[in-house]
């Protein structure tokens, strides 16, 4: 089993996200153990680089994934660690 390489804190998802991941019958809980994991999901090589700079020195790290329906999903966690939010790039 992966090690978590930061804190989530509060878990908090937008009704879109919601709503695409009930469509595409996928467990949010999956993304989140990937997202905290560091798999980054579908980012440049120089976005997983500024997430990797981001886990050791406390700025916001994003990831992003597409579901199984096609649709764009992101888990963003705050730079405090305070919250993780799961959106639509829409939601943003």
């Amino acid at each position: 089993m992966a090690t978590a390489k930061f804190p989530l804190g509060r878990v908090v998802a937008t009704p879109g996200a919601l709503f695409a991941l009930s469509q595409a019958n996928q467990d949010p809980l999956a993304l989140i153990a990937r997202h905290q994991q560091g798999d980054w999901g579908e980012l440049s090589e120089e976005d997983k680089q500024e997430n990797e700079f981001s886990v050791h020195r406390d700025l916001r790290i994003l990831s992003a994934y597409t579901l199984t329906t096609g649709v764009k999903i992101w888990l963003i966690t705050e730079a405090d660690r305070s919250a993780t939010m799961i959106l639509l790039p829409e939601d943003y």
